[in-house]
C-alpha cells in the first residue's frame, strides 16, 4: 500500500520534470518562489542548483509567507514557468488561473481544489503520505527534479527535512528514497556518531548546550548546566569536543547517552562539502539562522556555492541566533507559560524574544521545559498583527490534535490566515484579536481531543 502511493507521487513529480524539461528545451527563463525557512531555502537550493546546470536562468523570490497580494501581482509577470516551492498548496484555485506553466511543491495541507492543466501539484498530501514527517518542502522541489538525472542534489532535500525536524530519529517513507538517492550519488556519508552540534568550531560546553535536536534536557539550551555537566566528570569544558582524547569521548557519549540513548546514532554528512557544511543537521541550522535574521538571500547563495566572507557571515548570524535561544529559555524557565484550558502560550514585547518566539516554543517542549501534555503557541506582535508558532508532540497528534486545522480554522474567523501540519503550523492574525483568538483555538483543540 506504501509503496503504491509514493508511486503515484513519484509518477506526478514526473509530470513535473517533463514540464521543467520542455521549459529548458525552450531555454525559458524560471520564476521560483520559495519559503524563508531552512526547508523553504533548500527547496530553492535543490532547484536553483538544477537549472544552473541545465544553463537555465531563474528569478528566485523567498518569502516568511505567500500572500493573496503577492499571488496576483506575480500574475502580471511575463514567465512561461513559475514553480512555487514549501508554499503553493493552499492557493490552487487562485494558481489555476495563470496563463502560464506552475508546479507546485510543498508538503504543507491542501485544499480540495482540483490542478487545471496548466498546473503540477507535488505534495505528499494527496497520496495519503505525511507531509510532517516522511516529506519535507525540499523534498518535493527534490522530486521535481529527480528525473533530470539530478540525484546528486538529493542531499538538499535532506537538509530542508532535518529544517523541518523530521530526520532527527532517522528518514522514514519518501525521505528514505531520497536518503537512498543520495548514497547511490556517492555525495552522502552515513556513520554512527554522537549527534551534537560545532564539534569542530565550539567549546564543549556550547556544543551540548545549543544541541537540542535531539533534546537533552537539563543540558540544552542551558550553558550553566552544560558546564556543570562536564565538571561532575572531570572533563575540560573550554576545549573542543574534537581535542578530546578517545577514552574522554566514550566517557561523554556514555554519560549523554544516559540522558537521551538517540543522541548517539546516524550521522549525515557530505565528504566534499567545506568543514563547517559537512554535516547536513549543521548545514540546516546555518540556513535557518539566515531565514531568521531576514538574510534568505545570503542562505541561497551559501546553498549555490559561494563560501568564504559569506559563510562566515552565516556563522556569525548562527552564534548570535543560538544564543538569543538560550536567551529565550532562561525566560521560558523563570516565566513558563500562560495555561489556557487545553493549550498554552508564551507572549512578550521583548525584541530579542519576538525573533525567536516560535523557536523556544518548540524546544521548550523537547526539553521538558514545557508541560507536554498540551500545544503551545508562541505568539510575538508585528506592529498590527501577532505571529503565532504552533507546535505540538506526536502522542497529542496521535489522539486527534491538528494544529494546522485549528490554527488555519481560528485565524479565519479573525481575517487572519494559517495552516500547516498537524504537529507544528502557524498563523498571521491582527493583534486586537489576539485574545479572541487564543480562546477559539483553545476550544478546537478541547473538540479535537473529544472528537477522537
Amino acid at each position: 500500500m506504501i509503496q503504491k502511493k509514493q508511486h503515484s507521487l513519484l509518477n506526478k513529480a514526473k509530470e513535473a520534470s517533463d514540464m521543467l524539461k520542455e521549459h529548458i528545451e525552450k531555454d525559458d527563463i524560471v520564476r521560483i518562489i520559495s519559503h524563508n525557512d531552512a526547508d523553504g531555502i533548500s527547496s530553492a537550493a535543490v532547484l536553483a542548483n538544477a537549472l544552473a546546470e541545465e544553463n537555465v536562468q531563474f528569478h528566485t523570490t523567498i518569502v516568511p509567507r505567500l500572500k493573496e497580494e503577492l499571488v496576483n501581482q506575480l500574475r502580471h509577470e511575463k514567465y512561461d514557468l513559475f514553480i512555487f516551492s514549501d508554499m503553493g498548496s493552499s492557493f490552487v484555485k487562485e494558481l489555476n488561473t495563470y496563463k502560464s506553466d506552475v508546479i507546485i511543491a510543498d508538503h504543507h495541507q491542501v485544499s480540495d481544489v482540483d490542478s487545471e492543466s496548466n498546473l503540477v501539484h507535488i505534495n505528499p498530501h494527496l497520496f495519503g503520505i505525511d507531509g510532517s514527517k516522511d516529506l519535507s518542502g525540499a523534498g518535493s522541489s527534490y522530486l521535481a527534479i529527480r528525473d533530470l538525472d539530478k540525484k546528486h542534489l538529493a542531499y538538499y532535500a535532506l537538509i530542508g527535512a532535518f529544517g523541518d525536524m523530521q530526520g532527527q530519529y532517522g528518514f522514514t517513507g519518501v525521505n528514505k528514497l531520497i536518503l537512498d538517492d543520495s548514497i547511490e550519488s556517492g555525495k552522502l556519508d552515513v556513520h554512527e556518531g554522537l549527534k551534537i552540534v560545532s564539534k569542530e568550531t565550539e567549546p564543549i560546553f556550547k556544543s551540548l548546550a545549543y544541541t537540542f535536536s535531539p533534546p537533552l534536557p537539563g543540558i540544552s539550551g542551558d550553558l550553566e548546566g552544560a558546564r556543570e555537566f562536564l565538571e561532575r566528570m572531570n572533563l575540560s569544558y573550554g576545549i573542543k569536543f574534537t581535542d578530546l582524547e578517545d577514552e574522554e569521548k566514550d566517557l561523554l557519549k556514555n554519560a549523554l547517552m544516559d540522558i537521551n540513548p538517540d543522541i548517539f546514532g546516524d550521522c549525515y554528512t557530505v565528504p566534499s562539502e567545506v568543514p563547517r557544511l559537512r554535516d547536513l543537521e549543521e548545514y540546516s541550522y546555518i540556513l535557518d539562522a539566515c531565514g531568521k535574521n531576514k538574510k534568505q538571500g545570503l542562505g541561497l547563495s551559501i546553498a549555490l556555492g559561494e563560501k568564504g566572507p559569506a559563510l562566515d557571515t552565516a556563522v556569525e548570524l548562527q552564534r548570535q541566533y543560538r544564543d538569543q535561544i538560550v536567551k529565550g529559555l532562561e525566560w521560558v524557565k523563570r516565566e513558563g507559560p500562560v495555561q489556557l484550558n487545553n493549550i498554552q502560550y508564551l507572549y512578550s514585547e521583548d525584541k530579542v524574544l519576538k525573533s525567536v518566539m516560535g523557536t523556544i516554543a518548540s524546544i521548550g517542549l523537547s526539553v521538558e521545559l514545557i508541560d507536554e501534555s498540551k500545544p503551545v503557541l508562541g505568539l510575538s506582535r508585528l506592529h498590527k498583527d501577532v505571529k503565532v508558532s504552533g507546535r505540538t508532540t506526536r502522542p497529542m497528534v496521535d489522539k486527534g490534535v491538528d494544529l494546522g486545522k485549528a490554527l488555519h480554522d481560528s485565524s479565519n474567523n479573525f481575517g487572519g490566515q494559517g495552516g500547516g501540519h498537524d504537529i507544528a503550523a502557524g498563523a498571521m492574525i491582527p493583534y486586537e484579536h489576539m485574545e479572541n483568538f487564543l480562546h477559539l483555538v483553545d476550544e478546537m483543540v478541547e473538540y479535537q481531543l473529544g472528537s477522537d
